[in-house]
C-alpha cells in the first residue's frame, strides 16, 4: 500500500532537500507534483486541495526560506498534515457502555465484513479478554450466517444459533437479549452487504440500529476500491451514521488514496486495518505511523510490537546466546527465517524500515522476495542433522543431493552457505567484542530478536 505515492513524494522532497533556500516558485513546483500525486492515488479533489493549502500556506513563510535545511522542514509541515488528514491520533474502539456493549458492522457486499467482524471478535477476546458474543444478521447472502459460525469456531469465539426465516431485526433483539442472559460483554452484528448502496439497504441497516442501539457503528470498506469506498463511507455515515472505519486488504498494492480520504470526508476516524488474511491480522490504525510509510521514514514501532507479539521470546534469547558463543548453526538460521515469516515475511519487515523506498529496486534486482525466504527453508530441511549442525560437511555431492530435495540450485545452496560464513564470522568478532554487535557494514543487518538475520541482504544494501 502506498508505494507508488510514496515513490513520487519521495522524488519530490529529494530535489527540495538539496536546495540550500527555498522560494516561494520552488514550493509551489513541488506542491503542483504532490498535488498530481494524491490526485492519482485517489485521494479526493476537496481533500487534496484543503491538504495543498495548508501546506503552502506554512511553507512559504519567513521560518522556512530562513531555515538551515528548509527541504526538511517542507517534509516535516507535509508529515504534520499527513497525520492531521488521517485523524490525528489512534482511536480504539469504544467499549465504554453498559454491558454488553453492541457493535453493528456494516458496508457493501464483498468488503470483507464477515471476515472483519471474527478478527474483531478474536482481537477482543484474545487481547481484552471480553466475553464476545457474534450473530450474522445477513439473511440474503447464502451460507453467510454458516460463514461466520464457522469462523467463531476457528477464533473460539461463540455464534449465536441460527434460526431459518427469521429476519435481520429480530435476530440482533436476539442477540442483545441472549448476550444479557449469558453475561456477555460485546456483541458484534454483522450485517448483510449489497453489490451498491440502495434503500432496502439504508432501512434495514437504519431498522437494525433502533432495535439494538449500538454503541458503536463500523463501516468495514475495501481500500483497493479506492473512490468508490470513499463515496460509500459518505453515503453509510449521512444515511445510517458510523462512528468508525475499518480499512480491509491495506497490505495489498492499492494506491492508498481511500485510507487518505476517509477521515476527512466523513469526519469519522479510521479505528482498525486489516493486513492479511489472517485471522489475527487486524491491526489500530495510528496516523502519524502510516504518514511515516508514506514519507518512507519507516514504521519501526509497529514492527518492534510485531516482533514482540509473535516472536517466541525464549526461542530469540536462546539464538542470542549461542551467538554470543559462536555457536551459531544452520538450525538457528532456520529458526530465525521461520520468525521472520511470522512477522509477514521480508517485504512486511522491510516495509517498516526507514529509507527502505529507494533500495526497492536494488531487491527486486537480487530477488529479494518472500520465495527467498522459502527456498533457503527447504534447502536447510533438505539436509541432515550433521550437515545443519555442521555446515562445513556439505560438500559437492551432498549439494547435488540437497540440491535435489530442495528443489532448488547448487548456486543458490553456495550462496545460504557464504551468507551462514559472513554470519559466522560475525558471531566471532561480537565474541571478541563481549558479546555485543558491531556495526554493520555492506553485509547485512542486525537480527533484531528474530528479525532479519545477518547476511541477508546482498553487498552495498545493509543499512
Amino acid at each position: 500500500m502506498f508505494e507508488s505515492l510514496s515513490e513520487r513524494l519521495g522524488d519530490v522532497f529529494d530535489r527540495l532537500k538539496r536546495r540550500g533556500t527555498l522560494s516561494e516558485e520552488d514550493v509551489a513546483a513541488a506542491l503542483r507534483e504532490v498535488r498530481v500525486a494524491l490526485l492519482e492515488a485517489d485521494v479526493a479533489l476537496p481533500v487534496v486541495r484543503d491538504f495543498v493549502a495548508r501546506v503552502q500556506e506554512e511553507s512559504v513563510g519567513q521560518e522556512v526560506v530562513r531555515s538551515v535545511t528548509p527541504g526538511q522542514m517542507v517534509v516535516k509541515i507535509v508529515h504534520d498534515a499527513l497525520v492531521d488528514m488521517l485523524g490525528g491520533s489512534a482511536f480504539e474502539l469504544d467499549l465504554n457502555a453498559p454491558a454488553p456493549v453492541a457493535i453493528m458492522v456494516v458496508g457493501l457486499q464483498g468488503s470483507g465484513k464477515t471476515t472483519t467482524t471474527a478478527k474483531i471478535g478474536h482481537l477482543l477476546a484474545d487481547r481484552q479478554k471480553k466475553k464476545v458474543l457474534m450473530a450474522s444478521l445477513d439473511v440474503r447472502r447464502p451460507a453467510a450466517q454458516e460463514q461466520l459460525r464457522v469462523l467463531g469456531d476457528q477464533v473460539l469465539v461463540p455464534t449465536l444459533d441460527i434460526v431459518p426465516g427469521e429476519m435481520p431485526v429480530m435476530i440482533a433483539r436476539r442477540a442483545m437479549e441472549q448476550a444479557r442472559r449469558g453475561g456477555y460483554d460485546v456483541v458484534l452484528l454483522d450485517t448483510a452487504g449489497r453489490l451498491s448502496i440502495d434503500d432496502a439497504l439504508m432501512t434495514e441497516a437504519t431498522a437494525i440500529t433502533k432495535a439494538a442501539n449500538p454503541h458503536e457503528t463500523l463501516l468495514v470498506a475495501d481500500a483497493m476500491t479506492g473512490q468508490d469506498a470513499v463515496n460509500t463511507a459518505q453515503a453509510f455515515h449521512e444515511q445510517v451514521g458510523i462512528s468508525g472505519i475499518v480499512l480491509t486488504r491495506m497490505d495489498g498494492d492499492a494506491r492508498g488514496g481511500a485510507a487518505l480520504s476517509m477521515r476527512a470526508v466523513t469526519g469519522q476516524p479510521i479505528k482498525l486495518i486489516g493486513t492479511g488474511e489472517k485471522i489475527d491480522a487486524l491491526e489500530p490504525f495510528h496516523p502519524e505511523r502510516v504518514a511515516g510509510r508514506i514519507l518512507d521514514m519507516g514504521d519501526v514501532v509497529s514492527l518492534v510490537e510485531r516482533a514482540s507479539e509473535l516472536v517466541e521470546e525464549e526461542e530469540a534469547e536462546k539464538i542470542a546466546r549461542r551467538m554470543a558463543k559462536g555457536e551459531f548453526d544452520l538450525n538457528d538460521l532456520l529458526d530465525q527465517l521461520r520468525q521472520l515469516k511470522k512477522m509477514g515475511g521480508l517485504g512486511g519487515v522491510m516495509s517498516m524500515l526507514p529509507g527502505v523506498g529507494k533500495l526497492k529496486k536494488q531487491m527486486a534486482e537480487h530477488n529479494l522476495d518472500d520465495s527467498l525466504i522459502k527456498r533457503q527453508e527447504a534447502i536447510i530441511l533438505s539436509m541432515t542433522p550433521l550437515e545443519r549442525a555442521k555446515p562445513a560437511t556439505v560438500k559437492a555431492s551432498r549439494k547435488v543431493r540437497i540440491a535435489a530435495g530442495s528443489g532448488t540450485s547448487v548456486q543458490e545452496i553456495n550462496k545460504l552457505l557464504k551468507q551462514y560464513q559472513q554470519m559466522q564470522s560475525m558471531m566471532k568478532k561480537m565474541k571478541k567484542m563481549g558479546g555485543r554487535m558491531p556495526p554493520m557494514g555492506g553485509g547485512g543487518m542486525p537480527t533484531m530478536g528474530g528479525g532479519l538475520p545477518p547476511g541477508m541482504l546482498p553487498p552495498g544494501m545493509g543499512r
